[in-house]
């Protein structure tokens, strides 16, 4: 054989061999995006499920009925939460959601602390117009904290 058709048919099958690993890659980041996928669409969802709860005036029926008077201590106000706040609450759920899937179901295992973070940051949010700024944030910072903690005694025993 030639030099040029030595190179050609060296080309060829290292032009093979990479496609191969492509489509491999390409078919374990398409599972692993699977949930992903799902979690946002969620998240979307939910927050144009809470933008028509409030702009068709469901929230405010909600909240000025006897619904909450039957479980609220006397004299005990009902909170009035934000679209925002709303939303948060609910992104922050689903990630949590996400999280457990992830530790769960070992097709979908996957580094979970960003996601945590995040979560913990929409929790965050969600929740300071209910309970107050003063009290969540620090709670937040601490549950992250004993978090990361876990995760490198935990990892270090394996």
């Amino acid at each position: 054989m030639s030099e040029p058709e030595m190179n050609e048919k060296d080309e060829k099958q290292f032009d093979e061999k990479a496609e191969k690993e492509l489509r491999k890659h390409d078919e374990k980041t398409e599972e692993r995006d699977t949930l992903n996928s799902v979690v946002w669409a969620a998240i979307l969802i939910w927050a144009g499920l809470v933008f028509l709860a409030f702009n068709t005036g469901w929230v405010d029926n909600f909240l000025t009925g006897n619904f909450f008077n039957r479980f609220l201590p006397e004299g005990m106000e009902v909170f009035e939460p934000g679209v925002w706040s709303l939303v948060a609450l609910g992104a922050g759920a689903i990630l949590l959601l996400e999280v457990l899937v992830r530790l769960m179901v070992p097709g979908f295992h996957r580094n979970i602390f960003g996601t945590l973070i995040l979560a913990g940051v929409f929790l965050g949010v969600g929740l300071g117009n209910f309970f107050g700024w003063d009290l969540i944030w620090p709670i937040i910072l601490i549950v992250l904290g004993v978090s990361v903690l876990l995760g490198g005694v935990l990892r270090k025993r394996s």
